[in-house]
């Protein structure tokens, strides 16, 4: 049994609890987890028994090679709705946060005499939890970006763009091997990295100024995500010290996470640093999230998760403080949560960097 196999039969396990006699699975980072391939324009649809792939003539090839999986193809005439109708289960389980409203829409309309029933999270809930394949993935994704990390700290300078470094560092990233970018690339400069989610523009890298890098990139389609503040030449002493205090409440959340917290208990670890230094209305997001295919997954590292962390789950660890109009600081790891601590995937320097 190949590890898709395997993840087919644990939703099938999960599918039991609701009442659904067919699972139809739409979204794209769902169906690449049970096939392994990027799942554009392709749906999965799972019974008790039996797995089928349905795609067009496009991915003819790539569903014949997927031997797990029956496979359907549409055409002229044969339609998603021509199998579904054809099919002999009633109650039919469609995605509640991945199903297009006009699909859904669509299938009540052309298929009536189905029963179906929206449910929510049962792929995610087990893609939260990863497996061996997915890890090492990662730590493959995680290495790219510590070594692109090195090549910006000898490239970065005054008088670059921000626009001109960002596409240097993901052009460092494909030519190190990764498969595509976890994300659209955050790199900004001076005042905008009071921004946490600035966009690269033409704003121009000046001595004295803080760089923020926040990026990642897939390998076998699983995220790494890592973010390095550096300073272009020398740093006021304010910057310096708020600059240590990200860096305290980063260094004390790696300390504390460990399987069983909830994922507030995990925020606070970080949060009380920062409130306790007098910068706590200037981090505003959560302390992190879960990655795999997708940038964020669950679960949460944020006051709104009380549930507790598993063991197997890889979450990213991001205090920062922004200061609006003046400047921001971020530092992120990508850590796998074992029962005793974390693993971190990125041993990138976190001192202060003086370029």
């Amino acid at each position: 049994m190949n590890r898709f196999e395997t993840r087919l039969a644990r939703l099938r396990e999960k599918l039991k609890n609701t009442g659904a006699e067919g699972f139809l699975i739409t979204g794209e980072p769902n169906v690449a987890y049970f096939t392994g391939k990027k799942g554009n324009d392709c749906t999965l649809y799972i019974t008790k028994s039996e797995a089928w792939i349905i795609t067009d003539f496009r991915y003819r090839e790539m569903a014949q090679e997927l031997s797990w999986l029956s496979f359907f193809e549409t055409a002229i005439g044969k339609s998603l709705y021509d199998f579904l109708k054809a099919r002999p289960e009633k109650i039919i389980a469609v995605e509640k946060d991945r199903m297009q409203l006009s699909v859904y829409l669509s299938i009540k309309e052309k298929c009536p005499e189905k029963d179906i029933l929206a449910v929510k999270d049962i792929v995610l809930e087990l893609r939260e939890v990863k497996d061996e394949f997915e890890i090492e993935a990662t730590k493959k994704a995680c290495a790219i970006a510590m070594k692109a990390f090195d090549h910006m700290c000898g490239y970065l300078r005054p008088g670059l763009t921000e626009k001109q470094a960002a596409a240097e560092l993901e052009h460092c990233m494909k030519t190190l091997g990764a498969d595509d970018l976890s994300f659209d690339t955050i790199l900004i400069t001076g005042a905008k990295t009071s921004y946490p989610h600035g966009v690269p523009g033409n704003d121009v890298i000046q001595k004295g100024d803080f760089v923020t890098m926040d990026y990642g990139c897939k390998v076998d389609g699983y995220c790494s995500d890592e973010t390095r503040t550096v300073a272009i030449g020398q740093p006021t002493q304010e910057m310096t010290d708020v600059y240590n205090v990200v860096l305290e409440a980063q260094l004390a959340a790696c300390e504390g996470i460990k399987a069983g917290i909830t994922g507030k208990q995990a925020d606070s670890l970080a949060r009380d640093v920062i409130e306790k230094a007098g910068y706590g209305e200037y981090f505003g997001h959560s302390l992190g999230h879960g990655t795999g295919l997708e940038i964020h997954e669950n679960p949460r590292y944020a006051q709104t998760w009380d549930k507790p962390i598993k063991a197997g789950t890889i979450v990213s660890i991001e205090p920062g403080i922004y200061l609006p109009k003046k400047f921001g600081v971020r530092i992120e790891d990508l850590a796998l949560v074992t029962e005793t601590g974390i693993i971190n995937f990125v041993t990138a320097p976190k001192e202060l960097i003086i370029l």
